[in-house]
């Protein structure tokens, strides 16, 4: 099976269980990983769908801050 059949037949079951409705798309939270601006250390931040921008507190140092 060529790419492009594989292609089209991936496109082709997708259409099919959305008709039916057996299938549901939602939004979920994201995760960004961001660096401190003052140490520098590696932060995991969960954002909500929407949201552009996020306030959270260093786990290393504690300083507080935004990730876009």
């Amino acid at each position: 099976m060529s790419k492009e059949a594989m292609r089209a037949e991936a496109e082709r079951l997708i259409k099919e269980a959305l008709a039916k409705n057996s299938v549901s798309v939602t939004r979920g939270a994201t995760r960004i990983e961001t660096k401190c601006g003052k140490c520098g250390a590696v932060n995991r931040v969960t954002a909500e769908a929407g949201e552009t921008r996020v306030e959270y507190k260093c786990k290393e140092c504690g300083h507080k801050q935004k990730a876009i």
